[in-house]
């Protein structure tokens, strides 16, 4: 005998509960779960190609485990120390670019050489601000950093969840799936295709666009010469995955970036300009709607709030769970107002009043007859 209604919702609504009481209970505890989890989810697709061209699971899950190790040594002995330098070089000469920025409004608006003008006094203060947590501020970022990224989570406990995951990632959705309640499965396998087809199209593609991007910025800020291009073209890059937001960011630094060093010569700031440029015009005629497609069901906005929202409420796990559960909210309340649209709240008494088809009364008039 299936639940009533009530009860069914109310089971449902201490699940969910549960789970985001879980999620802030544990806080950073399940850090390398909810990573490693986010990676094999990923990774999955790559496996099952894998497989289908005559790999065994488990060589396809140590293939790709390897490739990727491979990958992060690379990455970590050619990118990542001049990464490193070169932010910390940034927060250094801040104060200095400050500096040059307060004399040439100045030069350009002698009212702020009024020492009661408020602009003036604002200026002096976030100058002062500068200079006084500059260090600060990058030593609390990095101890933050390193606390929660910490060498354990990085190189052991990330890759070893991953890899059991990715091994075990078909076996554990077939689990799940044995569990659904029967009378429900159809429509919750239904729901959990549409919400893996938005993840999917979302997470993989815009994740593809933030690498190309974010390679593409770093590379070509390089070549033209500005001193902090890297920086600029990772933070550009990896903010893509916020619609608006990475272009908006990275284009602001690197162009300001490109005034102070490159000032009189603009034809080097508009080579900068032009690389943000022909990026968001690659961005958005080539990459997102071939590697994203062109509706994924995640408004901007509806993903803007849900990442701060989450991020506020959880911290650093719930910006990471904020995706994939604003795009199951998504498809959810997609699904309910689909189900509004055809119930009789929404139809009315006028609906059932409506005539029948004919082939409808000839069948009902034929059925007749024969009783």
């Amino acid at each position: 005998m299936a639940l009533p209604v009530r009860d069914q919702m109310k089971y449902w609504g201490f699940a969910a509960a549960g789970f985001l009481a879980l999620l802030w209970l544990l806080g950073d505890v399940i850090l390398p779960f909810v990573l490693g989890m986010a990676v094999a989810y990923m990774l999955d697709p790559v496996a099952d190609r894998l497989e289908s061209w005559g790999f065994s699971r488990v060589a396809a899950t140590l293939t790709i485990t390897l490739s990727a190790v491979i990958l992060f040594v690379l990455a970590a002995l050619v990118v990542l120390p001049t990464l490193v330098r070169q932010a910390t070089d940034l927060v250094n000469t801040a104060p200095d670019l400050f500096n040059n920025l307060q004399t040439f409004l100045t030069a350009k608006f002698p009212v702020l050489l009024d020492e009661n003008s408020q602009l003036h006094q604002t200026l002096l203060q976030i100058g002062e601000a500068i200079r006084s947590k500059g260090g600060e501020l990058l030593s609390s970022v990095l101890s933050s950093a390193m606390s929660v990224f910490n060498i354990a989570v990085l190189l052991v406990l990330v890759p070893v969840i991953t890899f059991y995951l990715l091994l075990d990632w078909d076996r554990m959705v077939a689990e799940v799936d044995a569990l659904l309640p029967r009378d429900y499965a159809p429509v919750i396998r239904t729901l959990a295709s549409d919400i893996d087809r938005t993840l999917a199209s979302f997470i993989r593609g815009q994740g593809t666009v933030c690498l190309i991007l974010g390679t593409f910025y770093a590379a070509s800020l390089m070549l033209v010469g500005l001193k902090f291009g890297l920086v600029a073209g990772a933070i550009a890059g990896i903010l893509t995955f916020i619609p608006y937001v990475g272009v908006a960011v990275g284009g602001v630094l690197a162009i300001g970036l490109a005034l102070f060093q490159f000032w009189g010569e603009w034809y080097w700031i508009a080579a900068v300009v032009g690389i943000f440029v022909f990026g968001q015009f690659v961005e958005g005629n080539i990459l997102t709607p071939n590697l994203v497609g062109s509706s994924v069901g995640l408004h901007p906005v509806w993903l803007i709030f849900a990442l701060s929202a989450f991020g506020t409420v959880f911290g650093f796990v719930g910006m990471l769970v904020a995706v994939p559960l604003a795009a199951a909210l998504g498809v959810v309340a997609r699904f309910a107002a689909n189900q509004y649209r055809e119930g009789r709240l929404y139809r009315g008494l006028a609906d059932e009043a409506a005539p029948m088809p004919a082939d409808q009364s000839e069948l009902d008039s034929t059925r007749g007859g024969e009783s």
